[in-house]
């Protein structure tokens, strides 16, 4: 399982499937989070590179 902000989401699901599983972010608000870090919402969290999922704590930690 990959970890996000202290989250393990699961690799197996998309991305836009995965991320409502921190908190406070629903599948609208993971939609958003993925077009702004330019990532197909359709990927794999294990297909994930650490460029992808550095710029998508980077757009969650600049939300908030």
């Amino acid at each position: 399982m990959a970890r996000l902000l202290g989250v393990e989401i699961p690799n197996e699901k998309r991305i836009a499937a995965s991320l409502p599983y921190i908190y406070g972010i629903g599948c609208s608000t993971a939609a958003k989070i993925l077009e702004q870090a330019g990532i197909d919402p359709g990927i794999r969290t294990g297909e994930l590179t650490d460029e992808q999922v550095a710029s998508i704590v980077n757009v969650i930690t600049s939300e908030k």
